[in-house]
This record gives structure tokens, sequence and C-alpha cells, in this order.
């Protein structure tokens, strides 16, 4: 099967286009046929060695939306039941998305197969096609499990910097769902964009110190956002380990995303619901996989890219 691996780290060009063996699901695995597998900046990382693998193949793509192709020992019936429709199991030909939490692994999702364990599956949205679906799973873990740890209360104030990109649009979505007042931090050319996600207030970056309850900040903003934290409120970075230290009471913390099939499994409802929009900015061949790469590093992406096998 063809996959999209760097070998050597570098720009875009690293980028390679490769013939692997057909991966074998293990127990309490299966494998996923893709359909289609967002672009995220975290490939970008990957592909440049943030994350180590120097000397050997290493996969890219975490996101994933297709069909299930094989089941391992006790995958179909080990599930737990809350990732699926109570009593269900996984069977070959259902439609699922997934993350694929992958660092240095020799084979990711931008691949034509890919395996994962059954619980980090859920049930594709009914309501969208795979391009869309597969834009789902790794921004929006991300965001509900920023939200988690920052977890704001009905009618708190909650400021998201980066409100217009992936995470920060999720973030926006589900927070103005719980009912929390949302200020969103974006470019000028954005408010239109980040008020229809559920932002009530807009800024681009003039906000008063200790003014909002939490901050989200997507935007890697530091030290500044952390400004406008009241005193005893809470800062979620997106960068393990490079949030700034606490003051005047407030928490820091940073989320570093885990794959949760139970979770995806009501992030997509919401999809259904018509709670979360999902955007998808443009569409490669996984041949063109390098291509899509340089497109993404040229910024300015609204919504992910998204590989097609």
């Amino acid at each position: 099967m063809r996959a999209a691996v760097v070998t050597a780290f570098g720009g875009p060009e690293a980028v390679e286009i490769v013939e692997n063996e057909l991966p074998e699901p293990g127990a309490r695995q299966m494998r996923i046929k893709v359909a289609a597998a967002a672009l995220n900046p975290v490939d970008a990382g990957v592909r440049a060695g943030a994350f180590g693998g120097a000397g050997k193949q290493v996969g890219l793509g975490w996101d994933v939306a297709g069909t299930v192709d094989a089941v391992g020992a006790d995958g179909a019936t080990s599930l737990l039941e809350r990732s699926r429709e109570p009593g269900g199991s996984w069977s070959v030909g259902d439609e699922v998305v997934a993350l694929d939490y992958g660092m240095a692994n020799p084979l990711g999702t931008h691949a034509e197969y890919v395996v994962v364990d059954t619980d980090a599956a859920a049930k594709a949205p009914a309501t969208v096609d795979a391009v869309h679906a597969a834009t789902l799973p790794l921004n929006a873990l991300t965001a509900v499990q920023a939200l988690d740890l920052l977890d704001p209360a009905p009618g708190a104030s909650l400021l998201v910097t980066g409100a217009a990109g992936a995470v920060g649009g999720f973030a926006v979505q589900l927070a103005a769902h719980r009912g929390i007042s949302v200020t969103a931090v974006a470019r000028e050319a954005d408010e239109e964009l980040v008020r229809s996600l559920g932002a009530a207030r807009f800024t681009t970056g003039e906000v008063e110190p200790g003014s909002v309850d939490a901050v989200l900040d997507t935007a890697l903003l530091g030290e500044r956002a952390l400004e406008w934290v009241r005193d005893g409120g809470a800062f979620v970075g997106v960068i393990p380990g490079a949030q700034p230290a606490p003051v005047r009471g407030v928490r820091t913390a940073a989320v570093e995303v885990s794959p949760d099939g139970a979770r995806l499994a009501e992030l997509a409802r919401l999809v259904d619901e018509g709670v979360l929009t999902l955007r998808v900015a443009g569409t490669y061949a996984l041949d063109d996989a390098a291509r899509a790469h340089a497109r993404l590093a040229e910024g300015g992406v609204r919504g992910r890219l998204v590989l097609v096998p």
C-alpha cells in the first residue's frame, strides 16, 4: 500500500510516497481503509523532526475517516460500548473516524490503510462526507480536552486566541454551546467567521488585563494572554510544557490530546446536530502530499487541507 512518510527531516520536499506492506490489526485494533485524512500543523512538525525519529521511516497523519476493513482479536466484541450505540460492536464495513496519535511511528493516516486501537474510533458523522469528517478528530478532541482542563461554568467568560483556526474554532462552538460567553481573538478579516461560530465578542488583541475568567491560547501568545485572565482564573495552552508559570492564583496548563473514541462519538453527534461546523480548505491526492505540505507552510489556511488516497 502507498503511504506518505519522511525518511530525512526537512521542508515539504522531504515528504515521500512509498510502498509498505498492508498493516495487520492486533488485539483490540481495527484496520481502516482510508477515505480521507486531514493535514495538520503537527504533521509539519513531525516532518521537520520536532518529535524525533531520525534515521528511520516516520509516518504522517493523525486524523482519519474511512471504512473498517479488518478487526483484530476481540476488537469486534470488547470495544467500550460508549464508543458506539449500546450493545454495538465493530464490523467490517462500518464507517468511522479516529485519531491515530503518532509522533515517530513508521506509518500514519496519510496512507491507503491504517491500524488504530478500537477505542480510538467512533462512528463517522452521518450528515457529512468523509473529507469533512476527517477534519474532526484531532482538532475537536484537542478543543474539548482543553475545555475540560479549563472547566468554565455556564455563564463564565472565556477568551480564545486563534479563534479562526481549527482548534480555536471548535473551542468557540463547544463553549458557546455550553452557555459560556466567548471572546474571540483573531485577525480583523476573520470577525464574521468567528462570530458565526458563536463568539459573543471579537477583538484583534486589545483586551483589558484581568477581564476574563479563562483563556484558551491556541495562538501561542503565552504571557501576554495570561495577563487577560482574572486573579484565580485559568489558562490553557496547546503545547505541553510551554505554558507560562502560574501567577496571581491563575491555574496554567497545556492540553496534550489523547485518543478517546467515546468523546469522539459525542463530537460526531454534535456535527450531526449542527453544533459543530467542519471546514475544508482544499483536497489533495495522496500522491500530492508534498504539495499539500507546501500550501500549509504558506499560511492563511482556514479549515483543513485533506488528503484523499
